[in-house]
């Protein structure tokens, strides 16, 4: 016999908590549902090491994160599709969430549920952590008996995301670790090293080499001004982000961020995936077409998008299709205009949504891959090259002055 600690629901939606004797674990998960219990956490281990299962003050105080936001809805997604009503989902979800604030929020909407709202309204409430996208695809969801399969689309479109930030961060982390150590090295070499030897050098006065002249005033003018650049590089960073949380700022940092060179064909493929991928649930999920087109393009993170999404949404109240008022409006590419098409004639637009967005996935995915391979060698590179310009600049006058002595 082994002991089972285990956590469930019982019917009367109470939770309860104990141990448990069985032979095997499905004993023990049989004596546990024979009465209707919905178990929570079930663990041999934590029987033998005394471990009470997860309490409020296990839980993360801090702000709820991206994943922990998709793993909230991924758990109400399969509880929903379990067949539990909604207001015991929520209860479970309350139960199992791993951050406090997520926890207080799935009781706030547990609340309001009891009292005859909505899901989608009462996290409505919420916009912070759920925002206008996500509760009028629930809503669609609800009114369409669809609640369960639309909450699991919004799952697979949050782990997307989070997946897909990730491998962003993933990706930086060793180019930016390489630019910091080489820009660390050239600044500790131009206002340490080179001024101790500058010294050795007065004495050969203008017969100095090229180079070595060119070093030695690099060093006196970051040595002399470094508060200043140090000031000007802050300066330059808080105006530009003043100047991108302007309308015409950010349109024009994303219209240049779309045509900038290597970067530029990956972030396009990025937000024509998003794009489609947001508009594939949210009509999937039965939001109306107009709204799901302009959600979309709030959606995509571009302004250039949110702008195009506006004028496909004009031509298509006035009666065009969505595939020819895409071609017309320029930014969507001719990948996501056909298969928009063929989803229009076939009546399957949220599965060829998905395709485009899965096939432009894996080409952001290789082209993140190769960029990262570029960056890597330019910067060691850079920093070689830089090096070996001080190498040769601080060699040449003790070599000159060597000759001269002969």
């Amino acid at each position: 016999m082994a002991t089972y600690a285990y956590t469930i629901l019982e019917p009367s939606g109470q939770r309860k908590s104990g141990f448990v004797d069985a032979k095997t674990r499905e004993g023990a998960v049989a004596q546990l549902t024979s009465n209707g219990g919905y178990i929570l956490s079930i663990d041999e281990r934590a029987a033998r090491e005394g471990f009470a299962p997860k309490s409020a003050e296990r839980r993360s105080k801090g702000k709820p994160s991206k994943g922990d936001l998709a793993l909230f809805t991924r758990r109400m997604a399969d509880l929903a599709d379990a067949g539990l009503p909604l207001d015991r989902v929520l209860q479970v979800v309350a139960e199992q969430s791993e951050n406090q604030q997520l926890t207080d929020i799935a009781e706030e909407v547990l609340n309001d549920v009891r009292a005859g709202s909505s899901v989608s309204a009462a996290l409505a409430k919420h916009p912070k952590f759920f925002p206008n996208i996500f509760t009028s695809t629930l809503q669609a969801g609800e009114q369409s008996g669809q609640f369960g399969d639309v909450a699991k689309r919004l799952a697979e479109f949050q782990e997307n995301e989070v997946a897909r930030r990730s491998q962003v961060v993933s990706a930086l982390i060793y180019p930016s670790i390489l630019l910091f150590t080489a820009v660390g090295v050239i600044v500790f070499i131009l206002t340490y090293v080179i001024p101790k030897l500058s010294s050795t050098f007065a004495a050969q006065g203008d017969n100095l080499p090229s180079s070595t002249k060119l070093l030695l005033q690099l060093s006196d003018f970051l040595s002399k001004n470094g508060l200043v650049i140090i000031g000007t590089i802050v300066g330059l960073v808080f105006a530009y982000r003043v100047w991108v949380r302007t309308e015409s700022g950010a349109y024009t940092r994303d219209g240049l961020m779309l045509r900038a060179p290597v970067i530029g064909k990956i972030a396009l493929k990025s937000t024509v995936s998003r794009f489609a991928r947001v508009l594939g649930t949210l009509v999937f999920g039965g939001v109306a077409i107009l709204d799901a087109i302009e959600l979309s393009g709030i959606a995509s993170g571009n302004r250039v998008f949110k702008k195009s999404a506006e004028k496909v949404r004009s031509d298509v109240r006035e009666g065009k299709a969505i595939a020819e008022a895409m071609r017309d409006a320029g930014a969507f590419p001719p990948v996501l205009t056909h298969m928009v098409a063929i989803g229009e004639e076939t009546g399957n637009l949220p599965t060829m949504l998905g395709r485009v967005s899965d096939s432009l996935d894996f080409e952001v995915d290789n082209g993140l891959r190769r960029a990262t391979a570029l960056v890597e060698p330019i910067i060691v590179l850079t920093m070689g090259g830089f090096v070996a310009f001080v190498v040769i600049s601080v060699l040449l006058p003790i070599m000159t002055a060597a000759q001269t002595v002969k």
